[in-house]
């Protein structure tokens, strides 16, 4: 279970709260192409609009927490739209799907993974991909499998994409 508090910085500061991370930006999307079949255009954009939105360069970027079914559609294409975006730095952004863990709870798991983005900043811990068994070939990011990592993270992705092609992307910085 999680809570977040979204308020501005400086009614946050007038009452002494503590301040874990600042949400940055958002990037919105809507392919529509298919119901349920995933393009890369549609996550691609939402990831750009996202980084361009919080003023974000990729390299600046050390956490994903991905969209990440674990369906072998939606992992390839959300890879793929990664490492569009993200070009030579894709390898050593640390990504992982914490559904792993809290299972896809529909409408409640960008908040989850909102929470657990804002963990990773706080704590340096990127969290892992639970029962991360067999490495797809074609999803060769840096996935942090089974055990939490270690890592100062300045700046997270939450990916959320839903059935018919909509996508969102929230950027959070440390403050």
């Amino acid at each position: 279970a999680g809570m977040a508090v979204l308020e501005s910085y400086d009614h946050a500061m007038a009452r002494g709260a503590t301040i874990l991370a600042e949400i940055a930006g958002v990037g919105l999307s809507a392919d529509a192409s298919d119901i349920v079949a995933p393009t890369v255009e549609g996550p691609e954009a939402a990831l750009r609009f996202c980084l361009a939105d919080a003023g974000l360069n990729p390299e600046d970027v050390d956490y994903l927490n991905a969209h990440g079914t674990g369906t072998k559609a939606n992992d390839q294409i959300e890879t793929a739209a990664i490492k569009r975006v993200f070009g030579d730095h894709a390898r050593s952004l640390s990504v992982s799907s914490t559904k792993s863990m809290h299972a896809h709870c529909l409408g409640a798991s960008g908040g989850l993974e909102m929470i657990a983005c804002v963990m990773a900043i706080r704590d340096g811990i990127v969290p892992p991909t639970a029962n991360y068994r067999e490495p797809d070939p074609e999803c060769d990011l840096d996935v942090t499998p089974n055990t939490a990592r270690e890592r100062k993270v300045r700046a997270a992705l939450s990916n959320s994409f839903a059935f018919g092609g909509t996508n969102a992307v929230l950027a959070f910085k440390a403050v």
